[in-house]
């Protein structure tokens, strides 16, 4: 898995006009296949009376899988180009289905390519698109005298400190990002004269959000 990747948090809707023609964008999260599969259903039985409902979706955090339909539009001229949208900003485990209704006006094969990029661009617009990236939590236990030392230490890395627990020693549980909890920790074993206790108790998968840090299906770590 990479240690950063991006994908939609939040779904969103957009729509744009193009010569009387209404391209609906519907932008959803997806796990899996089936997920994209169900939500493309979902939204095709929302516009029944729509000419096209085309799709296009991205599973996996390495772009495992790739899916498009023209849905009845000219070869390559919907789903591909939806698609080229998805990869290009980087998302992953994204599914995008845009509502075609038609205005009587034809567009060729340029002005279709044109109008439903245009319009996935403004699902995304309205949606809420997240960095997602690999850490691992840390839970070390100090006296007082280390505390400061540890907080410093973290604020001077950007680290969030996801609990603390202050008894006759302090405990503090910390998030680390992928590839940076060697230097960090021995900062923290320098800085305490070797007195701090380190465990790493959880890998999980985070992002920020609103400046605070949500955690996606952390799992505990064996420990030592």
């Amino acid at each position: 898995m990479p240690e950063k990747y991006k994908t939609v948090y939040q779904g969103g809707q957009g729509e744009i006009v193009e010569k009387k023609s209404r391209f609906i964008a519907h932008v959803e999260p997806v796990a899996s296949e089936e997920e994209a599969i169900d939500f493309i259903g979902k939204i095709k039985k929302q516009y029944w009376d729509a000419r096209h409902n085309c799709h296009a979706y991205v599973i996996g955090s390495h772009g495992e899988i790739t899916r498009c339909s023209d849905d009845g539009e000219p070869s390559g001229t919907a789903g591909r180009p939806m698609l080229d949208v998805l990869l290009g900003n980087g998302l992953h485990n994204t599914a995008v289905v845009v509502t075609r209704y038609f205005g009587g006006t034809l567009l060729g094969t340029g002005g279709l390519v044109r109008a439903y990029s245009a319009a996935v661009r403004e699902g995304l617009a309205h949606a809420v698109i997240i960095e997602k990236q690999q850490g691992e939590i840390y839970q070390i236990q100090t006296d007082y005298q280390g505390l400061g030392k540890i907080q410093y230490l973290a604020g001077e890395r950007g680290l969030s400190i996801l609990n603390a627990d202050y008894g006759e020693a302090v405990g503090l549980e910390i998030l680390i990002p992928e590839g940076e909890a060697d230097g960090f920790l021995q900062g923290v074993t320098e800085a305490t004269g070797g007195k701090a206790q380190i465990q790493k108790i959880r890998e999980a998968c985070f992002a920020i959000i609103d400046g605070q840090v949500s955690l996606f299906g952390d799992k505990k770590a064996d420990t030592h």
